[in-house]
């Protein structure tokens, strides 16, 4: 075989291991909801969004937490009663949280909502998200947690701790996953 052969092949194969590699991510972390999320994104990028979504409910619109979060972004009915109203989602009611349109509306709402309380931190806005705001503000409030009231040190729930981790480690796939998506887009 000549060496231009070689080449092409070892390109050839490389660029199948590629496409490969990246159907199998997308199987895995699928992307849905994409205009819808980027719509109602606010301050977020979409990939964020996706990464919630993703660390949530795993884009199943119709899952029941056991603690009553419902849908997509796992919404607790008295949240999305409360947005809805602020929002004016005419007709709504708890039912419309598996409504994936709707879910995404209301669950982008109140991450950009955390986003203006915890001014744009991070952490705060995930742990507020999946503690509950009222938890994140006792150990802003608690030295053992927080050495300066602003930001934490330590998360002392441990699922909130591992959620904070999976959101931001599923938004860097996202954000890759979206950038393969343009760069092999014809539209």
């Amino acid at each position: 075989m000549t060496k231009k052969k070689w080449l092409l092949t070892i390109v050839f194969f490389g660029a199948l291991m590629m496409v490969a590699g990246v159907s199998l991510v997308q199987t895995r972390f699928p992307i849905r909801h994409l205009d819808v999320i980027q719509a109602n994104a606010g301050n977020f990028e979409p990939a964020f969004i996706l990464a919630v979504i993703h660390a949530e409910s795993s884009f199943r619109p119709h899952v029941v937490s056991h603690r009553g979060a419902v849908g997509l972004m796992q919404i607790m009915e008295p949240t999305g009663e409360w947005i809805a109203q602020m929002i004016d989602i005419p007709g709504y009611d708890a039912d419309m949280l598996f409504d994936p349109e709707i879910n995404i509306i209301i669950g982008s709402y109140f991450l950009n909502w955390l986003w203006h309380y915890y001014d744009g931190n991070i952490q705060l806005i995930l742990s507020g998200y999946n503690a509950g705001i009222g938890n994140v503000n006792r150990w802003l409030q608690d030295e053992r947690f927080s050495e300066d009231g602003e930001t934490l040190s330590y998360i002392p729930f441990l699922e909130t701790r591992n959620y904070v981790q999976r959101v931001m480690q599923r938004e860097r796939i996202y954000e890759w996953l979206l950038k393969v998506d343009a760069l092999f887009s014809w539209n």
